[in-house]
């Protein structure tokens, strides 16, 4: 049996091409690579949507700094024709190759599953499209917020006297990253035992009517429709947002009666005896002096005392945190899941950590999201062309490193500067 170094991860020896751009795509990539491939992010000279989106760190922008840890980059003009020795070159060594170029683009780069299975014929494609590779909204643009319509979330989502509200981070484009990597790691589990690769499809779509089955399933199940509860639950009572002394707000939920009786100890109150709560189907009748009351009492707190006395009493409750609570929370912080990295222009950055934990195989975020084309001298020495050949590469704008890509941007700046002083 043959033996492998699985000290980086779980998936060390194998290669990801990341073709994909802005979010689901490229942070399925960034999962493998977080289990150990290598993966390549492939970007033209144009670069990455998410490059171009959100606040600032120096010359990097958030969004994309965020999702693209654990890659290496090559900047690679596809359009250009005699970019495609290269990008067969860089295909022979590539097990996973992931691309959300939607049709006709996609095509009009001259990549189809034919050219890709001639470059290497076991080669695993994994697409992502917004609602399908076919279909009548076949080729149709599409982001999660679409997606969220299309799937009723919009309907679902929000207080019931008010109007439809998304998810307040990317949910879909997240899912569907997850099931990019699942879909890698089934069909490399195929490849291993016949050797055959294949191509895959995800979509955005898929990903949110997947992720509904307690509701639009058990609309399919009952025929009992779905309905907008706000912070509330349809099936029991109290469950909701309480506010604190302190002007902040505390999540508390009774999935049973058991935890209805845990609230009771844990505010000291004997509510569970009260005939308008004494049971689930009175507390669901009664359900906004429940809240009342409980409202009042939970006031009595700051968030923390509340927390505090609720979990000794085992209630299922949590505060709810800000943005700058979350980064120092004791248990994310525990789970690794902010987490550090050195990028070489702007110094130490935080970074979101790896949501799963191998014991026998450890991971690690050991490389920071890339600058556009940091690897392209690496990579193409890797894959056989002399300094000298891909010095002439880069003249030709077939390729770029970041020296060449700050001449680009120096180039652009001083003819915008030119037309500016024209009027």
């Amino acid at each position: 049996m043959t033996t492998h170094d699985f000290s980086s991860g779980p998936l060390a020896g194998l290669r990801v091409l990341d073709l994909s751009t802005m979010l689901a795509g490229p942070y399925g990539a960034t999962l493998l690579g977080d289990l150990g491939a290598d993966v390549i992010k492939v970007e033209s000279h144009y670069g990455d949507e998410s490059r171009h989106l959100g606040p600032k760190r120096g010359s990097e922008r958030g969004p994309y700094l965020s999702l693209n840890r654990s890659k290496r980059d090559i900047v690679l003009d596809l359009q250009h024709p005699d970019s495609q020795e290269i990008f067969a070159r860089l295909l022979r060594t590539t097990d996973i190759l992931v691309t959300n170029i939607r049709e006709p683009a996609l095509s009009k780069l001259g990549i189809d599953y034919d050219q890709i299975k001639a470059s290497k014929p076991d080669i695993i494609w994994i697409r992502v499209t917004a609602f399908g590779p076919d279909g009548p909204y076949a080729g149709r643009p599409g982001i999660d917020f679409l997606a969220q319509g299309y799937t009723g979330v919009l309907t679902l989502n929000g207080e019931p006297s008010g109007g439809p509200v998304r998810t307040g981070f990317p949910a879909v484009d997240v899912m569907t990253s997850l099931l990019v990597s699942n879909a890698a790691l089934a069909a490399l589990r195929v490849r291993d035992q016949t050797g055959a690769g294949q191509r895959i499809e995800v979509s955005l779509l898929d990903a949110l009517m997947h992720a509904q089955a307690s509701s639009i399933g058990t609309y399919l199940a009952t025929g009992e429709r779905p309905v907008r509860t706000g912070n509330r639950s349809l099936y029991f009572a109290p469950s909701g947002v309480y506010p604190t002394k302190d002007g902040k707000y505390v999540v508390i939920t009774t999935p049973g009666e058991k935890f209805f009786a845990k609230v009771c100890r844990g505010l000291g109150t004997d509510w569970d005896s009260d005939p308008r709560f004494h049971d689930i189907h009175a507390r669901l009748a009664n359900q906004d002096e429940l809240d009342r009351v409980m409202g009042e009492r939970t006031s009595q707190f700051t968030r923390e005392e509340l927390v505090e006395r609720l979990v000794a009493d085992d209630v299922l409750t949590a505060p709810i945190n800000e943005v700058e609570d979350v980064i120092h929370d004791p248990q994310i912080r525990h789970n690794k899941m902010i987490v550090s990295t050195e990028h070489p222009a702007l110094g130490r950055i935080d970074v979101t950590g790896i949501p799963i934990r191998f014991y026998g195989t450890p991971c690690a975020v050991t490389k920071h999201p890339p600058m556009q084309g940091e690897h392209t001298r690496d990579v193409l020495a890797e894959l056989g062309y002399a300094p000298d050949e891909v010095e002439r590469l880069i003249a030709k704008g077939l390729v770029a490193d970041p020296k060449e890509m700050q001449r680009l941007r120096d180039q652009r700046r001083a003819k915008q500067g030119a037309r500016d002083a024209g009027g």
